[in-house]
């Protein structure tokens, strides 16, 4: 029978929202395990924490593995704690370690509606990207957040952490807050519209592209960049669109859309969205952002940028970013709380720049295999790292730019001669 103190501190335990996302059956064995053990609160938050890590993973159960453990130590409960506590740790960073292993069959996913709701509120929808780091190497990207909120289901992303209602909002006089943007004519800007959303996902609701579109036009000393994971570019080709605005594709290996990036485009109809933009004169780039660490993953990445090798000229291609996994801890928060399938977890994290991402040792390895993938173009394409440490750049590319600003001086300067050479 539980004690009442235990049962005390055990019901403020249980209202936390990780205990919550677990299923009935596993929030009794928690419970009742921590009676018989006597579970601090400590001990009770990290055996919840992996058993959800276990949950989203497709291991076996918590449970199941504390069964199997419990047996081969031979005392006391008072004395079997540790020693099961830390087997079970082992095994959790032992997954982390090593490459993840994705199944063919797929878990299904069920969409979430969010409600659409137009913004009319007087705030600033301009201004620095939002994992901007001094700590890192960065392009001084601005954003328009024309749109707030996705209704993607990348399982990785942050962007459910920054609006608490769920609600996608759409600017609904984004005109009238683009003509307030006062930008010095003498400098020039690389904006990206796609940081709080996805940039095509609501397609022309509320007027957000064509508003950008006429932004890109008054504002010759700018790029203006779309950034999607959708195929929606009905909009784009059927307008006259200004010179100065790039459309990108964020890519991952079919694999990795399946499993991690619900409710996108399929990897095919991103580059083929890509192909039809390219031949309309527009100048197209690519994000390979986040790529991941898992079985087989070079042969997968070496395939797409095969194909983009045999489907696009470099002429046509402004830029080529790689990055990867990367968190901050209210996202890793979430992501546990949402408990969906997915292996985005399952990396050994280390200390990026107070962020949480794979070790460097890891990085170096991963970007390198698309790095040297794209030798063909490594003179033709502007290429960089999004968010890395100096060292990154250094030990894969062997150069590293001085300060942002020259970052920032170099990729405008290559991707405007690109999209002036379009006219």
């Amino acid at each position: 029978m539980i004690s009442n103190n235990y049962s005390t501190k055990f019901t403020e335990f249980s209202k936390n929202n990780l205990f919550q996302s677990l299923d009935e059956h596993l929030q009794i064995f928690i419970r009742k395990t921590g009676e018989s053990y006597r579970l601090t609160f400590q001990e009770l938050h990290q055996l919840t924490e992996i058993a959800v890590d276990f949950n989203m993973w497709n291991e076996s159960s918590i449970e199941e593995l504390w069964n199997q453990i419990e047996p081969s130590i031979g005392s006391n409960n008072g004395n079997k704690k540790k020693p099961i506590l830390n087997k079970i740790k082992q095994n959790w960073l032992s997954l982390k370690k090593n490459p993840s292993s994705y199944e063919n069959n797929v878990t299904k996913i069920k969409s979430v509606v969010r409600k659409i709701k137009n913004h009319t509120k007087d705030h600033d929808i301009f201004g620095l990207c939002p994992v901007a780091s001094e700590k890192t190497v960065c392009c001084n990207l601005k954003t328009i957040d024309a749109i707030q909120g996705c209704g993607l289901g990348c399982s990785y992303c942050s962007i459910q952490t920054f609006y608490e209602d769920g609600a996608i909002g759409i600017e609904a006089n984004l005109w009238e807050k683009l003509d307030n943007i006062k930008l010095d004519p003498n400098k020039h800007y690389h904006i990206g519209s796609g940081q709080s959303s996805d940039s095509l996902a609501m397609g022309n609701r509320n007027d957000v592209l064509e508003a950008q579109l006429n932004f890109a036009r008054k504002n010759p000393n700018i790029i203006l960049e779309f950034k999607t994971k959708t195929k929606n570019i009905d909009y784009f080709l059927s307008t006259d669109l200004p010179q100065n605005i790039m459309v990108c594709w964020s890519l991952n290996p079919q694999t990795i859309i399946n499993n991690e990036e619900h409710f996108t485009a399929s990897l095919d109809q991103r580059l083929n969205a890509a192909r039809q933009l390219a031949n309309k004169g527009v100048i197209v780039g690519f994000h390979f952002h986040p790529i991941l660490y898992y079985e087989n993953y070079e042969k997968d990445y070496i395939d797409i940028v095969n194909t983009i090798l045999t489907k696009f000229s470099p002429e046509e291609i402004g830029m080529i970013s790689l990055g990867t996994l990367t968190f901050i801890k209210p996202a890793i928060k979430s992501l546990r709380s949402l408990g969906i399938p997915s292996k985005v977890l399952q990396i050994p994290m280390e200390d990026a720049a107070g962020k949480f991402s794979y070790p460097l040792n890891i990085k170096k390895k991963i970007f390198s295999t698309i790095w040297n993938a794209f030798n063909p173009w490594k003179e033709k394409v502007f290429f960089y790292f999004c968010m890395e440490d100096k060292k990154l750049w250094t030990s894969v590319m062997g150069k590293c730019y001085h300060s942002n600003d020259e970052f920032e001086d170099a990729l405008f300067s290559s991707i405007t001669t690109k999209m002036t050479a379009n006219i």
